[in-house]
């Protein structure tokens, strides 16, 4: 009856082990990357585009340098000239009271 036990026992503990060290993918594991795939994907206005070879027309370059230059200039901040103020203390740093 012990030796059933045991047996039992034994093979129970065998399976649990192997149980324990299978390999579970969780959704999210199994999804991992799907979701940035998607959003290249989707951001593609044209995906043939690269198959066009003709010259685009629209902003001649001066008018495009001018149009960046701008851009870049509404990010620059104004620096404020700084404020001179002359401060005047009057008092004591503590009374020695002697």
């Amino acid at each position: 009856m012990i030796r059933k036990y045991s047996v039992m026992f034994s093979v129970l503990s065998i399976m649990v082990f192997f149980v324990g060290c299978t390999q579970y993918q969780s959704r999210l594991e199994k999804d991992y990357g799907n979701s940035y795939r998607f959003a290249r994907e989707n951001q593609t206005l044209n995906p043939d585009a690269e198959k066009n070879l003709e010259p685009v027309y629209g902003f001649d370059g001066q008018a495009a340098e001018r149009t960046i230059g701008r851009y870049r200039k509404s990010f620059e901040k104004a620096v404020p000239p700084p404020i001179y103020t002359n401060v005047v203390t009057s008092g004591s740093m503590g009374s020695s009271g002697k």
